[in-house]
C-alpha cells in the first residue's frame, strides 16, 4: 500500500494518490492478507484455515465531505470454491444492528454448501462495529433490552440511565455519531463492491440487516444482485422502532411456554397449570420491583427481569424452552430467598445487560439506531407512552421504550425512504416475535419487485439456514443459484 496504509480500528488518511472525490474510494488498491492478527486470534486463525482472506477498506467518514476524515471497514472473503459456476460476491449481514460478520464467514460457507460455493462470500463488520473503526462510549451497562419497569421510579431510573449513556457517547465519540446511519453502511457496501471489481453485489441480510439490504437497493438499484432479506423489519420504522407494539405476541409466546412448563411440574415445580406458572413469573417481577434480586454479583430489578425472558422466547425449540425454565427457576429462588448463585448462562445473560463488557457492541448498535430515525425528545412523551403500554401489558409492554436516542448529542441522518422495484426475496416465519408478519409484509410492499416466503407454524427469528426447513432453504438456494424469483409469493 502507499502512504496512509489501511489499519483496522483506526482513523486513517485517504491514500494521497486516490484523490478527494467519493469516486476515488472505488478505485483504491487493497491488499488482501491473512486474517489472524496474532497467535491468540482464534477467529482469525480459523478463517485462515478455511482459506479466507481479510482486508481493511477505506471509506469516508462523511460521504458529503469525502476529502476529509476517513475510517476503515474490515472485510473477509472466501472465494468461490466452484469457480466454474461463479456468480460473484455475496455479502452477509446478521443484523443487530452492528453484529460483526468478518470473523464468521467460514461458518456461512459451511452452512450454504453448494450454493455458497458459487459465490465469493463476504463478511463485513459495518462501520463502528467489530474490527472496523469502532465506537465505544465506555458504557457501564446497556439499555437494551430493558423495560421501563413497573412504576414511576423504574421509569425515572431508565431516563437517568439513557441520559448518562447518551452523554458518554457525546464525550467519547461525538464526532462519529452523525455518520453511523444505515445509508452510510449501504454506501460502504458499494465501495466494497467496487473494490472487489464486481458489477453487482448480492446480499443476504437478517433482521435489521434486511433494512440495510433494502437501503442498498434504494441507493444503488443498478448494482444490486440477488437480494435475500430474512426476518425483515418495517423499512418505514427504522431506528429504535417506536411504532412497534409486540408485547402481546411475547405474552402469547410466554403462555405457550408456560403450558409446557406446567406439563413438567414434577421436574420444575413452577405449577401444574399455565396460570400458576405465569403467576410465578408475575411474582418474580413484583419482587424485583420491590427490591432488586441478588443474582451472583449483579442486581436484577424490574427493568432487567423481563429482558431475561425475551431472548429465549424468540425461538420455539426445545433448547430455548429448557433455558427459559432454568432462568425462571433460578430467579424464583432469588425472589424467595433474596439471592441466587446463577449458572453460567444466567450470569452471562445478566452481565450482558447490567455489565460493561459489551460496551462497544451496544454503543455501535445504538449509534446506528439513533442515526437512522428521529425520536421524540420529550421525557413527558415517553412517560405517557410507557403508561399506556404498561397498562396493556405490564411485563413486556415497555421493553426498549426509553432509550438514549431521546437525549442523543447528534442529529439523525436525512431520511431515505425505501420504495423501489428491485427484485428481492423476503423470508420470514409466521410466529416471529421480533420481525412479525406485519413487518415483513410492509417490507414486501415497499419493495414492489419482491416475493414473500412464509414459514408457517414456526416461532423463530432467522429462517434460512438457521431453522433447517427444507422448503425455505431450497427456495432461497434456487433463487441464489439462478437469480429467478418464485412466480408468486409462497408458503412453506
Amino acid at each position: 500500500m502507499a502512504a496512509g496504509a489501511l489499519t483496522s480500528g483506526s482513523l486513517v488518511a485517504l491514500p494521497a494518490e486516490a484523490g478527494t472525490g467519493p469516486g476515488a474510494f472505488y478505485g483504491q488498491r487493497v491488499q488482501w492478507h491473512g486474517c489472524a492478527l496474532n497467535a491468540d486470534d482464534t477467529a482469525g486463525t480459523e478463517l485462515d484455515a478455511a482459506g479466507a482472506q481479510c482486508a481493511d477498506i477505506t471509506v469516508p467518514l462523511d460521504y458529503r465531505r469525502p476529502g476529509r476524515r476517513t475510517i476503515t471497514v474490515a472485510v473477509s472473503r472466501i472465494k468461490a470454491t466452484d469457480p466454474a459456476h461463479r456468480i460473484g460476491p455475496l455479502m452477509i449481514n446478521l443484523g443487530g444492528p452492528a453484529i460483526p460478520v468478518r470473523d464468521i464467514i467460514d461458518d456461512a460457507a459451511a452452512a450454504m454448501g453448494p450454493t455458497g460455493a458459487k459465490f465469493d462470500l463476504i463478511g463485513m463488520d459495518v462501520r463502528f462495529s467489530g474490527r472496523s473503526t469502532p465506537i465505544d462510549c465506555g458504557w457501564p451497562a446497556s439499555w437494551i433490552p430493558r423495560s421501563a419497569g413497573a412504576d414511576r421510579e423504574s421509569f425515572d431510573r431508565m431516563v437517568a440511565l439513557s441520559k448518562d449513556l447518551a452523554k458518554r457517547c457525546g464525550r467519547t465519540s461525538g464526532d462519529l455519531l452523525a455518520h453511523a446511519s444505515s445509508a452510510n453502511i449501504a454506501r460502504d457496501m458499494d465501495v466494497v463492491r467496487a473494490v472487489l471489481g464486481a458489477p453487482r453485489l448480492s446480499y443476504l441480510g437478517y433482521s435489521y440487516g434486511s433494512y440495510i439490504g433494502a437501503m442498498y437497493t434504494q441507493l444503488f438499484p443498478r448494482n444490486a444482485g440477488r437480494i435475500v432479506l430474512d426476518s425483515a423489519i418495517d423499512p418505514q420504522d427504522a431506528g429504535v422502532h417506536l411504532r412497534d407494539a409486540q408485547g402481546f405476541e411475547k405474552r402469547d409466546a410466554l403462555r405457550e411456554w408456560a403450558t409446557l412448563a406446567a406439563g413438567a411440574d414434577g421436574q420444575l415445580g413452577l405449577g401444574d397449570t399455565p396460570e400458576k406458572v405465569l403467576g410465578v413469573i408475575d411474582g418474580i417481577y413484583a419482587a424485583a420491583a420491590r427490591t432488586p434480586l441478588k443474582v451472583g454479583r449483579y442486581e436484577v430489578d424490574d427493568t432487567v427481569m423481563p429482558a431475561l425472558l425475551v431472548d429465549n422466547l424468540a425461538d420455539d425449540n426445545e433448547e430455548n424452552a429448557l433455558q427459559l425454565a432454568s432462568f425462571v427457576v433460578q430467579l424464583r429462588t432469588a425472589a424467595d430467598t433474596g439471592r441466587v448463585t446463577p449458572d453460567e448462562a444466567l450470569e452471562a445473560a445478566v452481565a450482558g445487560i447490567v455489565g460493561g463488557a459489551r460496551s462497544a457492541f451496544h454503543s455501535g448498535q445504538t449509534a446506528i439506531e439513533c442515526a437512522d430515525a428521529a425520536v421524540p425528545r420529550s421525557v413527558e412523551w415517553y412517560r405517557r407512552d410507557v403508561g399506556s403500554r404498561r397498562a396493556a401489558d405490564p411485563l413486556f409492554g415497555t421493553l426498549n421504550r426509553v432509550n438514549p436516542c431521546a437525549f442523543w448529542p447528534a442529529a439523525p441522518a436525512p431520511v431515505v425512504r425505501i420504495g423501489n422495484g428491485t427484485p428481492a426475496l423476503i423470508v420470514h416465519a409466521d410466529g416471529d416475535l421480533d420481525a412479525t408478519p406485519a413487518l415483513n409484509r410492509r417490507m414486501h410492499a415497499a419493495l414492489t419487485g419482491s416475493r414473500l416466503v412464509t414459514l408457517n407454524g414456526a416461532r423463530t427469528h432467522g429462517v434460512y439456514l438457521f431453522r433447517g426447513d427444507g422448503c425455505v432453504d431450497a427456495t432461497v438456494n434456487a433463487y441464489l443459484d439462478t437469480g429467478a424469483l418464485p412466480a408468486a409469493d409462497l408458503t412453506c
